[in-house]
Order: structure tokens, then sequence, then C-alpha cells
């Protein structure tokens, strides 16, 4: 492969308990109780659009901007001291990289957050892009974003590996052509079996992801 094209949440970072807490203590300064069912709603979507289906579905007073901007600031000392990388992340990164291959990023996360524990982990540098589903304006059930990321990289999808811990997300990459890895994460187990039947790989830790 020419290009790999990793997920941030869930597949490179071990963060998703951050974001579980993060809503829990949201929603509980306004008096309401994190549904079941919210985590698994908002997985695909993008920055943007989480908040807006949050303002939307609990009818609240607050702003796109304002709310996006209060996740971050709740969200900001974990991504930069405490969030942790998949087991193996860093060597199995740093190896694709020793071997030629161009590096991007697919991420819902924002730029505060994800340069924050990138710089932490000392991985910053070794991505030659950074994508975001807000600037690819749709959230990860399209494959904008990762169009955008063969694009920055200046190789074709039929030549890119993705890394991903959402069934959406496999699905979307799939249907463009792009060879895909499914990473398990504990938030979607209930979806393993099928990412593990849609994806091309499925890893529990990057130790095991190919060598292409």
């Amino acid at each position: 492969m020419k290009a790999y094209i990793f997920d941030l949440d869930g597949t490179l970072f071990d963060s998703m308990d951050v974001w579980h807490q993060v809503d829990i203590d949201f929603l509980k300064k306004r008096g309401i109780a994190l549904p079941s069912d919210y985590m698994n709603a908002i997985s695909s979507m993008n920055f943007s659009e989480i908040a807006v289906y949050t303002i939307r579905r609990f009818a609240l007073a607050d702003s796109v901007d304002s709310l996006k901007q209060e996740w971050i600031d709740m969200a900001a000392y974990a991504y930069g001291h405490t969030v942790q990388l998949k087991p193996n992340a860093k060597k199995y990164i740093a190896a694709v990289k020793g071997r030629g291959a161009k590096l991007a990023i697919a991420t819902t996360l924002s730029a505060e957050l994800h340069r924050l524990a990138l710089r932490n982990h000392g991985i910053l540098d070794l991505f030659d892009a950074i994508c975001t589903t807000d600037e690819a304006g749709r959230g990860k059930s399209c494959p904008d974003v990762f169009l955008l990321a063969a694009e920055k990289l200046a190789t074709p999808p039929r030549d890119c590996i993705v890394f991903e811990d959402i069934l959406d997300a496999v699905k979307s990459a799939k249907s463009i052509g792009m060879t895909v890895c499914g990473m398990f994460d504990k938030t979607s187990e209930a979806d393993w079996e099928q990412i593990r039947k849609t994806a091309d790989y499925a890893i529990f830790d990057f130790q095991y992801a190919p060598e292409l």
C-alpha cells in the first residue's frame, strides 16, 4: 500500500472513555441523564453534526459553536496528558513511515484536541496530512473524509488502507475501493462481528496489523 489512513478515537487512541465521561458530565449539568443509545447514534457524525443532533434531541438553548467549545474544553486535559495510544500503534506507524508510505489522519476530532494528543505521543510529524470530518463536510457514514485524505496524499483510493473502529466508517471506506482494517474498541463491540465480515482485516492490537 502507498498510503495509510488512520482514525483516531477508538483506533489509534484508546480514548472513547473520555467522550463517554464528557457526555455524562455535559448532560448532567443540564439535568439530563445520558441515554444508552446516544454514543451509538452519534458515532459516525462529524463534530458539528453531533452538536446539531444534541441540541435538537435535548432541546438545548446552546449554540452549535458554544457547545462544541464546551466539549473541547472538557476534553482538552485528557488529550494533552492522559489519553493513551492503542497497543503497538506508535511502533506500527513508525514502521510503515520508514518503508516510505504516506500517512494521513481522518478524524472527527477538532484540531485543538488531535494536535494535543499527537504531540503528547511524539507522532504529529509522522503524518503527511490531517483531515477532519468537519473539513470534509460530512460524517463518516459518507466517504468524503477518506477521499479528502487520498487527495491530500495524491494517492488513488485503491492504493490506500484505512484503519477504523466504526462500522459505518468501515463500510464507507470500502465503498470507494479502499482496503480496510477494522480495529476493535469496546465501545463498538456490538458491531465487531459485522466489522470483521466487512473489513479486509480485523485486529485487536497493531502488532497484528497488515504489512502491505
